[in-house]
């Protein structure tokens, strides 16, 4: 990357945030360990390095500090909350337990309109706060820029040597023209461009795979969903035919999902793809399998057994390609009490096994999911599938209450493709998180024309959610649910019923096992 920002992690839950705030710049941000020695920082030559808040306290005995040079270093500085105490306690200030914790909105008074992280802003802005300590003594060569109404310090700078701290969370977008702020340092204080977009990252990203395989093949595990498929295309772009995507059909695929693999990369895209119809084994192991945890491995170890297998009738391959994310590459600091660590392990899994000899290509680790989808459009991938809505790994098994069997999976794939179609012809299905249809194990009394039924429940679930973490249900309109209730009875045959999950995340899941 010509030109980056490194960020430095002290365990906040917003480091990711900053990270994407930075890169909205068009600046490329990089997120590191907090006690990442000076020489490598200045060996990456960035232009700046910003200072994460985190849960700890500078005087606390095991605090996470920072190799002390990073501020001998001769570049802009910028310190966000527990960043600025560090600042001062590095620097000759002074910090604090306040007497007044700061949560939540404040408003932030500009004493210098001269600072330059306030430039073309307002003399008064409202901010966020996330703060139990307060700077009480400024380092010298430090001067108050901005207040609030806890803290004389809500804002300093050096402006000799480029070094801001803030008290507050510029990142957060409880702070509305924080981006601004961000944008200032990145752009007014480090002299940054504005040279990261989509399309020069698919000419770096194509040159960086090129030099990594060389002549070699590469195999890609293909789902269907957006990060495998953004892989592909950008792997296929580089290295054309030595690309081989293997698109296992697990028996558990929402309706028409392998048609529309083959259809777009195989002949519209004209990868190599090999195809793998092992409906019949999934749903053989299935056979009999009620409880959740167990569905979810006897999918995961059959679909390794199974992409083992095809990968040996692939050919023989250097490189096994992986859509892996950069939230999934970020190391999570060991701190007591952080919420990304907690976050970081949530999300980790299993992956294939060790015994398989490949070394990896990961054409989408320096990405956050927002930036994998712009990249899918900038490739020429179609929007169903840049910006379809999460689906799970073990696929519609999670969504079946009990028992997986194929009258099951059929019941719930011709439901779920009624919810799907109804939110697009709403227009909410691409605003919100996800839409989807559960099959219950519970068969009720109805009736139809003059016969009495007894026949399935559908439980339809709608959620918001900004990374899946957290979710609530969403209000869905009494006329579309009216037409989802009425389509799903009419057409789906096994179905009498359907209910509306209204239940948010947490106390329950998004998925229902």
């Amino acid at each position: 990357m010509n030109e980056q920002i490194v960020i430095l992690d002290f365990g906040s839950q917003y480091t990711q945030v900053i990270a994407r705030r930075v890169r909205e710049c068009n600046v490329y941000s990089t997120i590191l360990h907090f006690n990442t020695p000076a020489a490598k920082i200045a060996a990456m030559k960035p232009r700046g390095i910003i200072l994460s808040g985190g849960p700890s306290s500078v005087y606390a005995k095991n605090a996470p500090l920072p190799d002390g040079n990073i501020f001998k270093m001769g570049l802009p500085i910028l310190g966000i909350c527990f960043g600025v105490q560090l600042l001062a306690q590095f620097l000759g200030g002074k910090v604090e337990k306040g007497q007044k914790r700061e949560y939540g909105k404040g408003t932030l008074k500009i004493k210098d309109k001269s600072c330059a992280l306030f430039d073309s802003l307002p003399s008064s802005l409202q901010v966020w706060n996330s703060h139990g300590d307060k700077l009480t003594k400024m380092p010298a060569g430090f001067k108050a820029v901005a207040v609030t109404e806890n803290s004389e310090y809500a804002a300093i700078e050096n402006r000799a040597k480029k070094f801001f701290g803030l008290q507050f969370h510029p990142e957060v977008v409880h702070t509305p023209r924080g981006k601004e702020i961000i944008s200032n340092f990145v752009h007014g204080v480090c002299g940054c461009g504005k040279g990261w977009t989509m399309r020069n990252y698919v000419d770096q990203a194509v040159e960086e795979i090129r030099a990594q395989v060389g002549d070699e093949r590469v195999i890609l595990g293909l789902s269907g969903g957006v990060d495998s498929s953004v892989a592909a295309a950008l792997l296929h772009k580089a290295v054309g035919d030595q690309l081989t995507c293997i698109f296992v059909n697990n028996g558990l695929l929402r309706a028409r999902e392998a048609e529309v693999v083959q259809e777009v990369f195989g002949r519209n895209f004209k990868l190599k793809l090999q195809y793998e119809n092992t409906s019949a084994l999934f749903l053989r192991k299935l056979k009999s399998v009620t409880d959740p945890e167990r569905k979810r491995k006897i999918i995961g170890k059959t679909f390794i057994e199974v992409f083992q297998a095809a990968t040996k009738r692939a050919g023989k391959a250097k490189f096994l390609a992986q859509g892996t994310l950069y939230p999934d590459v970020i190391e999570s600091v060991p701190i007591a009490g952080n919420p990304a660590a907690l976050i970081k392990s949530h999300h980790n899994v299993g992956g294939l096994p060790k015994n398989m000899k490949f070394a990896l290509v990961e054409p989408l680790k320096c990405l956050f999911k927002d930036e994998v989808r712009l990249l899918g459009v900038e490739l020429g991938l179609p929007k169903e599938i840049v910006w379809r809505q999460p689906f799970p790994g073990p696929g519609l098994a999670v969504r079946i209450l009990g028992e997986v069997t194929p009258s099951r999976c059929e019941i719930l794939r011709n439901a779920d493709a009624i919810v799907v179609e109804e939110m697009k012809s709403s227009g909410l299905y691409y605003k919100i998180w996800q839409s989807f249809a559960v099959l219950l194990p519970v068969r009720s009394v109805g009736v139809m024309g003059d016969e009495r039924t007894y026949d399935y429940t559908i439980a339809i679930r709608a959620v918001e959610s900004q990374d899946g973490m957290t979710a609530d249900w969403v209000k869905l309109p009494y006329d579309l649910l009216e037409k989802l209730a009425s389509r799903i009875i009419n057409e789906v045959k096994g179905v009498n019923r359907c209910v509306l999950d209204i239940t948010s995340k947490p106390p329950g899941t998004i998925e229902w096992e």
